[in-house]
């Protein structure tokens, strides 16, 4: 069975960290995915989804030192659902992309030297086991680090 969720979006806001009682730092922030179709009288309609991501320990850190709101980013991760009971016993239920590896797909506005992780920072980005590497770019997306990302017509 596979839960794998992979998004390209800009972030809602800055990301927020707490750290809990064992030290472990979580982050959380909303990020918003768009699409555009022609509707059936051929007129463009633009369609955004807001999406809760969490990013925990190291990467929570990474985080909150170098994502600004309004930044375009990878995130993969698996998606999942919590529900809890409020104070006037309501149920309220959240859907939450728990991820697992993000990249920065542009520096920050105004950015220079510094604005952006050096490559000896960069296996920080990845959770997988063994492996060094940062998170693989997807075709046709991303460009070199550098460079802008490409764009393309495709509405996704």
């Amino acid at each position: 069975m596979l839960n794998r969720v992979t998004l390209i979006g800009r972030l809602g806001k800055d990301p927020e960290v707490r750290r809990l009682e064992t030290g472990a730092a979580v982050a959380k922030f909303t990020m918003a995915t768009s699409e555009s179709y022609k509707d059936k009288d051929g007129n463009k309609v633009d369609t955004t989804e807001w999406h809760n991501v969490v990013i925990w320990r190291t990467q929570a850190e990474i985080a909150e030192k170098y994502l600004k709101k309004g930044m375009l980013v990878y995130v993969e991760g698996k998606l999942t659902y919590r529900e809890y009971t409020d104070k006037d016993n309501v149920k309220k239920y959240f859907t939450e992309i728990v991820a697992n590896n993000f990249q920065m797909l542009e520096r920050r506005e105004g950015g220079g030297a510094g604005s952006f992780p050096s490559a000896s920072d960069e296996p920080a980005f990845s959770n997988r086991s063994g492996s060094g590497s940062s998170v693989p770019e997807p075709a046709g997306v991303m460009g070199d680090v550098g460079e802008p990302p490409v764009t393309d017509d495709l509405p996704f």
